[in-house]
């Protein structure tokens, strides 16, 4: 009986199998479709703000017609689609590629561009919702990246099209991770960790000399020597301070360490 039970389960399962394997696939309405076709539909679904159905209809479009001046398109294209469907990850990785497989192609420097965007807006976005979130326990790992392929675009391509806004991209981001590393700077000093505040604050003005964070990191400079009491540190950073500042509100004994604007509102 049990044999007889087990053969009947397995053969049920066979036929159930088999059953499946039978069912009609869902039509590809697309087969057949040439690589214009396939272009202009993408096209179309762009033009209607219908991201997903765009980055299917190139990815298919690649797929099918490898070659030729549409696939180069796509790979482009695509790159646009996954930033305005809001998956920058996808959208730099399309980037890369197509620079890669076209360093000479003539619309690179709007590659390195939409490339730049995606990390810009990626940070620029996750600041935005988390504007309470304490900035010295984040990695402005996407802020780097982003100033670092607009650096490369205007040394490359300096008369693009796109060089003018990346140029001033590229300022607010110098300006963005001098106040992340004053941020920083001033997280050490509240809790008394003036050694690394120290540190921190004298990169900053190594670093990034004209952005207006120097004049805190300065201050930070000043306090932290000041607390570890090496006085002539302390004095040199003073009188720096002094020089380059002299209407400086620390100066005029304004030394909370509150934030001032948060740097990611400063575009």
């Amino acid at each position: 009986m049990a044999h007889f039970t087990l053969r009947s389960l397995t053969l049920a399962g066979f036929l159930l199998l088999a059953g499946c394997s039978g069912l009609p696939d869902k039509a590809d309405e697309t087969t057949g479709w040439s690589a214009q076709k396939l272009y202009s539909e993408a096209k179309e679904s762009m033009s209607d703000g219908a991201w997903d159905r765009a980055i299917k209809m190139f990815e298919k479009l690649e797929a099918r017609y490898p070659y030729g001046r549409y696939a180069q398109q796509a790979q482009l294209e695509v790159a646009y689609a996954y930033y305005k469907s809001n998956e920058p990850a996808s959208a730099i990785a399309a980037c890369e590629r197509f620079i890669k497989l076209h360093p000479n192609h003539p619309n690179v420097d709007y590659a390195y561009y939409l490339k730049g965007l995606a990390n810009f807006n990626e940070d620029l976005g996750l600041l935005g919702s988390l504007a309470n979130q304490d900035l010295s326990e984040r990695d402005p790992k996407a802020t780097r990246a982003s100033f670092e392929t607009f650096k490369e675009l205007v040394q490359r391509f300096p008369e693009s099209k796109y060089a003018p806004d990346a140029t001033l991209r590229m300022r607010y981001l110098v300006n963005a991770l001098a106040s992340y590393e004053v941020h920083v700077a001033r997280y050490y000093v509240r809790r008394g960790a003036y050694v690394a505040a120290a540190n921190r604050a004298q990169a900053t003005v190594k670093d990034f000399p004209q952005s207006p964070a120097t004049e805190e990191a300065l201050f930070l400079m000043v306090k932290s020597y000041d607390e570890l009491k090496l006085k002539e540190l302390r004095d040199d950073a003073e009188r720096v301070l002094r020089q380059n500042y002299p209407k400086s509100r620390f100066l005029a004994g304004e030394t909370t360490l509150n934030a001032s604007t948060p740097w990611w509102k400063l575009w």
